[in-house]
């Protein structure tokens, strides 16, 4: 195995298209049997990183490692990787047998052993009984582990899944991402994830790469990458988050709304300016005399298990979630801990993300399956 138990290395990678360059200097480093996901909106080049191990994408420059060895012009079908794309790609004149059995086939691997191994496929995906249907009469969740088995049954290495779940319906998609996570640990191999959907990234993954502009924002596990954001980007993307404008007076402390909030980060310059993210379920709101920050309600959205409110403090709308009912025009108080303080460095980010005075149309086009269609 490579050095630190790289499996796939992508080393100082860059590919332009039509004078377009999408991916700058592009460096990741994905471990052996680990559940990676590229995160990020379209357009942010984690299709283009995933062709790029698939052998589907030449870079401009960089190399690609595979278990420490080098790759570079290794055509797609003699890397150990296989591809599973939004669209499954099922041959539609082939029953789910012949379509599990398809690259085996072609290997010409006996017909005993091909009808052993597919036996395993359709256990593991849980279509036994399935074999002589048409593909075209399944749903899409069905539709989704065929393609599963006919990726898995060549035993590969690594695993590469483009956007899989995108067609199907939210009952479906949270039900795939946990047969996905228990297909992969039962495997053993190495799973690479693209997604745009933050909750599914958060779901499944080991490690979470969140990519912006063809450059990696931040590496980390779900939990880390919720909880302490590098940049404004991150925290806006991951989840909903309030960032604020703060100057970190000394450690332990930082300045917001013209107050002082105790917190747990250090290690800034004394009056340093920051960015302030506080995540909405993090805020307890109080009556107005109890709080330390004071404010208004200017919406409130019933969410199922909880409410988000909108709360207007000094022109700066908050989103809080709260199990507690509010109500338009309530005066509150919000109480904000030291451990739902998380401080940043200003970035490049900063002042683009912050409060909640509009609602982005965003969310709905990345719900469009179609969306990541032709993305770089």
């Amino acid at each position: 195995m490579a050095e630190n138990n790289y499996i796939v290395k992508l080393q100082n990678i860059s590919v332009s298209f039509d004078s377009e360059q999408v991916l700058k200097d592009f460096s990741l480093g994905i471990k052996d049997k680990e559940f990676v996901t590229l995160l990020g909106p379209s357009g942010c080049g984690k299709t283009t990183t995933l062709r790029t191990i698939a052998g589907f994408v030449s870079p401009d420059s960089g190399d690609v490692l595979f278990d420490g060895k080098k790759i570079n012009g290794v055509p797609a079908y003699k890397r150990q990787v296989n591809t599973i794309f939004q669209r499954y790609a099922l041959f539609p004149n082939m029953n789910v047998y012949d379509n599990i059995a398809f690259g085996l086939a072609v290997k010409k691997v006996p017909k005993k052993e091909i009808r052993e191994r597919v036996s395993e496929m359709l256990k593991m995906v849980n279509l036994q009984g399935f074999e002589r249907r048409n593909v075209n009469s399944l749903s899409g969740g069905q539709q989704q582990r065929v393609a599963i088995a006919r990726a898995v049954i060549n035993r590969p290495k690594v695993l590469l899944l483009d956007e899989p779940l995108a067609a199907l319906d939210l009952k479906m998609r949270k039900d795939m991402q946990v047969e996905l996570k228990n297909i992969q640990k039962s495997l053993g191999i190495t799973f690479v994830f693209v997604t745009h959907d933050q909750e599914e990234a958060l779901a499944m993954s080991d490690t979470v790469v969140v990519m912006n502009d063809g450059v990696i924002q931040q590496i980390g596990t779900p939990q880390d990458i919720y909880n302490e954001p590098q940049n404004a980007f991150v925290a806006d993307f991951i989840g909903e988050s309030n960032i604020l404008d703060g100057v970190m007076e000394k450690d332990f402390l930082v300045r917001f709304f013209g107050r002082e909030f105790t917190c747990l980060d250090r290690g800034f310059e004394p009056n340093e300016p920051v960015d302030v993210v506080i995540r909405p379920e993090d805020v307890d709101i109080v009556p107005p005399q109890s709080g330390m920050l004071t404010g208004t309600v200017t919406s409130v959205t019933f969410m199922g298990v909880h409410y988000e409110i909108i709360i207007d403090i000094d022109g700066f709308k908050w989103m809080v979630q709260t199990t507690d009912e509010h109500h338009v025009d309530d005066s509150v108080g919000l109480v904000i801990e030291p451990d739902a303080i998380h401080i940043m460095h200003k970035s490049i980010y900063s002042g683009l993300y912050g409060d909640y005075s509009s609602f982005s149309d965003e969310m709905d086009t990345l719900s469009d399956p179609d969306s990541e269609e032709g993305e770089n």
